[in-house]
């Protein structure tokens, strides 16, 4: 039995020889995620780092970042996606841009 390699092994149905072809299919929620997770990050540390600085300074270098990663998102794939993939992505990015613009607006001297 141990020498037979027409066997199937009982955990792939497969013969121990056949590795089936597979490849990478990347899909919307990789590139969503990422966008979320790149953009959390990006607007936390800018939040951070500029907490001093005047209020719309901080929205403007966030509001840069914000589009950096929407553009980023939007080469690895995201253009190709279904439009609910591409709306729920730009809503993620300016909803996250809104929460940073008015946890800085009491800075803002208009």
């Amino acid at each position: 039995m141990a020498g037979d390699r027409r066997i199937s092994r009982p955990d792939a149905s497969l013969p121990d020889w056949e590795v089936p072809d597979s490849s990478y299919r990347p899909v919307p929620i990789v590139w969503f995620t990422g966008a979320l997770i790149s953009q959390l990050i990006a607007i936390w540390a800018t939040f951070v780092i500029l907490v001093s600085a005047h209020g719309l300074f901080t929205i403007t270098i966030s509001a840069i970042a914000t589009g950096a990663i929407g553009a980023w998102t939007w080469s690895r794939g995201m253009k190709s996606a279904g439009s609910g993939w591409k709306a729920a992505t730009i809503v993620m990015l300016v909803a996250q841009l809104v929460f940073v613009s008015l946890a800085v607006s009491d800075r803002l001297q208009l």
